[in-house]
């Protein structure tokens, strides 16, 4: 589990494919204090397990679907990545509740300046609009943002320059695909009232 605060910016050093899969070593300014194998860590928003660690670098694997749903496959050494260790029961909760489990890709269609800060819309896929609400929370590139703009597939999301400048959207253009992850509650939402509704026409039928 994760809160979406983004904690360091790291590079990608190496990527080794493998059973059609990829193994990759992360490396970061400084170690993560309590990071160890076996730790979950985001990247990108990506929930991966740590598999190997050094002084400043640590390795994860990538399975086939990880890699099919998110933007994984396409890191490259040299590219930065945000990266957060989980959360603990004592942790204060500045974001929202993030999975690090991606959704969807989405592709940011416009950056605009909005005096010292930029508003940054991506276009989600087909049906995956309905999970967000202005001024709820949405989830780009593991970075716990608001909606401050919903208009049809279209999100946009204002960016302060703290997330600007400590974040891999500072450095994101248009066209580049983001990895998505919706407000969870969104889904339970969803779940329990197809449910009922399902259990409701079961009923009258019967």
């Amino acid at each position: 589990m994760f809160t979406g605060l983004i904690e360091k910016i790291g590079r990608v050093q190496s990527v080794t494919e493998r059973n059609g899969g990829r193994d990759m070593r992360i490396e970061t300014p400084t170690a993560f204090f309590d990071l160890d194998v076996d730790h979950s860590i985001a990247i990108n928003g990506v929930c991966h397990t740590v598999t190997a660690l050094g002084a400043d670098w640590f390795e994860v694997h990538s399975v086939a679907e990880t890699l099919r749903k998110t933007t994984t496959g396409e890191l490259t050494p040299g590219r930065p990545v945000n990266l957060e260790g989980a959360v603990t029961l004592n942790t204060r909760l500045g974001g929202h509740l993030v999975q690090g489990h991606v959704d969807c890709r989405a592709e940011i269609t416009s950056i605009e300046p909005d005096g010292d800060s930029h508003l940054v819309t991506v276009e989600l896929p087909d049906g995956f609009e309905r999970y967000v609400i202005p001024v709820g929370s949405i989830c780009i590139d593991g970075i716990s943002l608001t909606a401050a703009r919903v208009e049809g597939s279209r999100v946009g999301v204002a960016i302060i320059p703290h997330t600007w400048n400590n974040t891999t959207i500072g450095v994101t253009k248009v066209g580049d695909k983001v990895n998505i992850e919706v407000d969870m509650l969104s889904k339970y939402v969803e779940k329990l009232l197809g449910v009922r509704h399902g259990d409701k026409q079961k009923n009258q039928a019967g």
